[in-house]
Protein backbone atom coordinates (compact mmCIF):
# COMPACT_ATOMS: atom_id res chain seq x y z
CA UNK A 1 0.00 0.00 0.00
CA UNK A 2 2.69 2.36 1.00
CA UNK A 3 4.87 1.65 -2.41
CA UNK A 4 2.15 2.13 -4.41
CA UNK A 5 0.89 5.52 -2.59
CA UNK A 6 5.02 6.68 -3.59
CA UNK A 7 4.79 5.61 -6.98
CA UNK A 8 1.48 7.15 -7.51
CA UNK A 9 3.04 10.65 -6.23
CA UNK A 10 6.15 9.89 -8.50
CA UNK A 11 4.32 9.57 -11.38
CA UNK A 12 2.39 12.60 -10.79
CA UNK A 13 4.83 14.58 -10.00
CA UNK A 14 6.70 14.26 -12.83
CA UNK A 15 4.50 13.23 -16.03
CA UNK A 16 3.14 17.13 -16.42
CA UNK A 17 6.66 17.50 -17.43
CA UNK A 18 6.28 15.29 -20.45
CA UNK A 19 3.16 15.90 -21.62
CA UNK A 20 2.60 19.92 -21.78
CA UNK A 21 3.03 21.00 -25.16
CA UNK A 22 5.15 24.49 -25.91
CA UNK A 23 3.57 26.81 -28.53
CA UNK A 24 5.70 27.34 -31.13
CA UNK A 25 5.88 30.40 -33.95
CA UNK A 26 8.17 30.22 -37.16
CA UNK A 27 8.94 32.95 -38.97
CA UNK A 28 10.22 32.63 -42.90
CA UNK A 29 10.35 34.83 -46.02
CA UNK A 30 10.77 31.68 -48.72
CA UNK A 31 10.57 28.28 -49.50
CA UNK A 32 9.97 27.21 -45.94
CA UNK A 33 12.24 24.32 -46.22
CA UNK A 34 13.17 24.41 -42.64
CA UNK A 35 9.73 24.74 -41.71
CA UNK A 36 8.71 21.63 -42.59
CA UNK A 37 11.46 19.93 -41.10
CA UNK A 38 10.31 21.09 -37.93
CA UNK A 39 6.65 20.47 -38.49
CA UNK A 40 7.74 16.62 -39.48
CA UNK A 41 10.02 16.87 -36.33
CA UNK A 42 6.73 17.25 -34.12
CA UNK A 43 4.90 15.39 -36.05
CA UNK A 44 6.90 12.47 -35.49
CA UNK A 45 7.13 13.03 -31.83
CA UNK A 46 10.91 14.09 -31.69
CA UNK A 47 9.69 17.73 -29.93
CA UNK A 48 7.07 17.89 -27.32
CA UNK A 49 5.45 21.25 -29.20
CA UNK A 50 2.84 22.35 -30.91
CA UNK A 51 3.51 24.57 -33.92
CA UNK A 52 0.57 27.16 -33.11
CA UNK A 53 1.67 30.26 -35.63
CA UNK A 54 3.46 30.85 -38.97
CA UNK A 55 4.66 34.15 -39.45
CA UNK A 56 5.23 35.51 -42.92
CA UNK A 57 6.49 39.00 -44.80
CA UNK A 58 5.89 37.55 -48.01
CA UNK A 59 3.12 36.98 -50.02
CA UNK A 60 4.73 34.72 -53.12
CA UNK A 61 6.38 32.52 -49.82
CA UNK A 62 5.91 29.10 -50.74
CA UNK A 63 6.33 28.61 -46.82
CA UNK A 64 2.61 29.71 -46.67
CA UNK A 65 1.90 26.85 -48.64
CA UNK A 66 3.34 24.49 -46.65
CA UNK A 67 1.63 25.84 -43.77
CA UNK A 68 -1.64 25.54 -45.33
CA UNK A 69 -1.47 21.84 -46.31
CA UNK A 70 -0.27 21.20 -42.70
CA UNK A 71 -3.47 23.40 -41.39
CA UNK A 72 -0.98 25.75 -39.39
CA UNK A 73 -2.42 28.85 -38.70
CA UNK A 74 -0.28 31.53 -40.68
CA UNK A 75 -0.11 35.25 -40.64
CA UNK A 76 1.06 37.62 -43.44
CA UNK A 77 2.69 40.76 -42.34
CA UNK A 78 1.89 43.39 -44.76
CA UNK A 79 5.23 45.05 -44.16
CA UNK A 80 4.74 47.95 -47.47
CA UNK A 81 1.39 49.06 -45.87
CA UNK A 82 2.33 49.56 -42.37
CA UNK A 83 5.33 50.70 -40.25
CA UNK A 84 7.63 48.35 -38.27
CA UNK A 85 6.54 50.07 -35.36
CA UNK A 86 2.52 48.52 -36.31
CA UNK A 87 3.28 45.13 -37.78
CA UNK A 88 5.50 44.44 -35.41
CA UNK A 89 2.91 45.45 -32.60
CA UNK A 90 0.30 42.76 -35.12
CA UNK A 91 2.84 40.14 -34.84
CA UNK A 92 3.14 40.86 -30.76
CA UNK A 93 -0.56 40.69 -30.46
CA UNK A 94 -0.58 37.07 -32.83
CA UNK A 95 1.82 35.54 -30.48
CA UNK A 96 0.07 36.76 -27.22
CA UNK A 97 -3.21 34.83 -28.83
CA UNK A 98 -1.54 31.84 -29.46
CA UNK A 99 0.93 31.93 -25.95
CA UNK A 100 3.69 31.40 -27.66
CA UNK A 101 7.06 30.38 -26.02
CA UNK A 102 9.45 30.47 -28.78
CA UNK A 103 9.94 31.95 -31.61
CA UNK A 104 12.12 30.34 -34.69
CA UNK A 105 13.74 32.40 -37.73
CA UNK A 106 13.76 29.79 -39.93
CA UNK A 107 15.05 31.67 -43.11
CA UNK A 108 13.01 34.81 -42.10
CA UNK A 109 14.49 37.63 -44.01
CA UNK A 110 13.52 41.15 -42.41
CA UNK A 111 15.35 42.52 -38.98
CA UNK A 112 13.61 42.64 -35.73
CA UNK A 113 13.88 45.31 -33.96
CA UNK A 114 15.36 45.86 -30.52
CA UNK A 115 12.54 46.11 -28.75
CA UNK A 116 10.81 43.27 -30.04
CA UNK A 117 14.13 40.85 -29.19
CA UNK A 118 14.12 42.50 -25.66
CA UNK A 119 10.33 41.67 -25.17
CA UNK A 120 11.62 37.95 -26.53
CA UNK A 121 14.58 37.83 -24.66
CA UNK A 122 16.29 34.45 -24.95
CA UNK A 123 12.72 32.86 -26.84
CA UNK A 124 14.40 33.61 -30.23
CA UNK A 125 15.86 31.26 -32.30
CA UNK A 126 17.88 31.42 -35.62
CA UNK A 127 19.78 29.23 -37.75
CA UNK A 128 22.86 30.28 -39.93
CA UNK A 129 24.38 28.09 -43.04
CA UNK A 130 27.74 28.92 -41.75
CA UNK A 131 29.97 28.66 -38.50
CA UNK A 132 29.05 31.95 -36.54
CA UNK A 133 31.08 34.52 -36.17
CA UNK A 134 32.16 33.74 -39.81
CA UNK A 135 30.27 34.92 -42.75
CA UNK A 136 27.59 36.64 -41.17
CA UNK A 137 24.22 37.83 -43.35
CA UNK A 138 22.35 36.50 -45.74
CA UNK A 139 24.94 35.99 -48.16
CA UNK A 140 27.02 33.27 -46.24
CA UNK A 141 27.43 30.72 -48.29
CA UNK A 142 28.56 32.56 -51.33
CA UNK A 143 31.05 34.85 -48.98
CA UNK A 144 32.44 31.49 -47.39
CA UNK A 145 33.26 29.74 -51.06
CA UNK A 146 34.77 33.12 -52.26
CA UNK A 147 37.14 33.15 -49.49
CA UNK A 148 38.31 29.80 -49.99
CA UNK A 149 36.88 28.25 -46.44
CA UNK A 150 37.69 24.28 -46.27
CA UNK A 151 34.57 23.68 -43.63
CA UNK A 152 31.83 25.63 -43.42
CA UNK A 153 28.75 24.57 -41.77
CA UNK A 154 25.21 25.55 -39.75
CA UNK A 155 25.08 27.36 -36.38
CA UNK A 156 21.74 28.04 -34.10
CA UNK A 157 21.74 30.50 -31.70
CA UNK A 158 19.64 32.67 -29.85
CA UNK A 159 19.13 35.98 -31.04
CA UNK A 160 19.40 39.44 -30.03
CA UNK A 161 19.85 42.59 -31.39
CA UNK A 162 22.86 42.52 -33.47
CA UNK A 163 22.59 40.53 -37.24
CA UNK A 164 23.90 36.90 -36.51
CA UNK A 165 25.55 37.58 -32.89
CA UNK A 166 23.64 35.94 -30.06
CA UNK A 167 24.75 33.04 -28.14
CA UNK A 168 25.56 29.88 -30.06
CA UNK A 169 23.72 26.97 -29.35
CA UNK A 170 24.58 24.08 -31.52
CA UNK A 171 26.97 24.29 -34.48
CA UNK A 172 27.73 21.28 -36.80
CA UNK A 173 30.55 21.86 -39.79
CA UNK A 174 30.67 20.96 -43.18
CA UNK A 175 33.43 19.92 -45.68
CA UNK A 176 33.86 22.56 -48.70
CA UNK A 177 35.27 20.66 -51.63
CA UNK A 178 37.10 22.48 -54.39
CA UNK A 179 34.41 22.15 -57.15
CA UNK A 180 31.91 23.39 -55.08
CA UNK A 181 29.08 25.04 -56.72
CA UNK A 182 27.22 27.46 -54.22
CA UNK A 183 23.80 25.58 -54.97
CA UNK A 184 26.04 22.10 -54.28
CA UNK A 185 27.52 23.27 -50.76
CA UNK A 186 23.79 25.12 -50.17
CA UNK A 187 22.05 21.83 -50.50
CA UNK A 188 24.10 20.22 -48.13
CA UNK A 189 23.96 22.55 -45.73
CA UNK A 190 20.31 22.57 -46.03
CA UNK A 191 20.18 18.88 -45.01
CA UNK A 192 22.56 19.61 -41.73
CA UNK A 193 19.94 22.21 -41.08
CA UNK A 194 16.55 20.06 -41.20
CA UNK A 195 18.61 17.42 -38.35
CA UNK A 196 20.08 20.26 -36.22
CA UNK A 197 17.72 22.72 -36.03
CA UNK A 198 15.01 20.57 -34.34
CA UNK A 199 17.69 19.30 -32.27
CA UNK A 200 18.04 22.55 -30.87
CA UNK A 201 14.48 23.44 -30.44
CA UNK A 202 13.79 20.23 -28.79
CA UNK A 203 16.98 21.35 -26.11
CA UNK A 204 14.84 24.14 -25.66
CA UNK A 205 11.36 23.08 -24.89
CA UNK A 206 13.17 20.27 -22.85
CA UNK A 207 14.23 23.43 -20.78
CA UNK A 208 18.15 22.37 -21.41
CA UNK A 209 19.60 25.61 -22.38
CA UNK A 210 20.86 27.85 -19.80
CA UNK A 211 22.13 31.16 -21.19
CA UNK A 212 24.86 32.60 -19.32
CA UNK A 213 26.60 35.94 -20.95
CA UNK A 214 28.03 34.28 -24.33
CA UNK A 215 27.67 30.89 -23.30
CA UNK A 216 24.52 28.81 -23.58
CA UNK A 217 25.22 25.59 -21.66
CA UNK A 218 23.39 22.47 -22.48
CA UNK A 219 22.04 20.44 -19.56
CA UNK A 220 22.46 17.04 -19.10
CA UNK A 221 19.28 14.90 -20.56
CA UNK A 222 17.26 13.86 -17.24
CA UNK A 223 17.23 9.90 -16.51
CA UNK A 224 14.27 8.60 -14.13
CA UNK A 225 15.35 5.24 -14.06
CA UNK A 226 18.35 6.80 -12.64
CA UNK A 227 16.33 8.50 -9.83
CA UNK A 228 13.83 6.27 -8.75
CA UNK A 229 15.08 2.19 -9.75
CA UNK A 230 16.86 2.56 -6.33
CA UNK A 231 13.45 1.64 -4.55
CA UNK A 232 13.23 -1.31 -3.59
CA UNK A 233 10.37 -3.53 -5.19
CA UNK A 234 9.90 -0.83 -8.22
CA UNK A 235 10.17 -1.58 -11.69
CA UNK A 236 10.20 0.18 -15.02
CA UNK A 237 7.49 1.26 -17.36
CA UNK A 238 8.27 3.67 -20.73
CA UNK A 239 6.35 6.51 -20.74
CA UNK A 240 7.19 8.86 -23.95
CA UNK A 241 10.26 7.47 -24.18
CA UNK A 242 11.13 7.87 -20.50
CA UNK A 243 10.92 5.36 -17.40
CA UNK A 244 9.18 5.74 -14.61
CA UNK A 245 9.35 3.36 -11.10
CA UNK A 246 6.27 1.94 -10.13
CA UNK A 247 5.19 -0.97 -8.09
Amino acid sequence: MKKSIVSTFIIMLILPFYSLAMNIAIFCSGNGSNFQALVNSVKKGEINAHIALMVCDNPDAYALKRAENEEIKSLLVQTKAKSKDEYEEEIIKNLGQEKIGLICLAGYMRLLSPQFVQKYRNKILNIHPALLPAFKGRYAIKDALDYGVKVSGVTVHFVDEKIDNGPIVLQEEVQVYDNDSEEALAARIHQIEHQLYPRAIKLFVDGKLKVEGRKVKIEPEFNPVQQFNGIAGYSSFPCKGYFFSVS
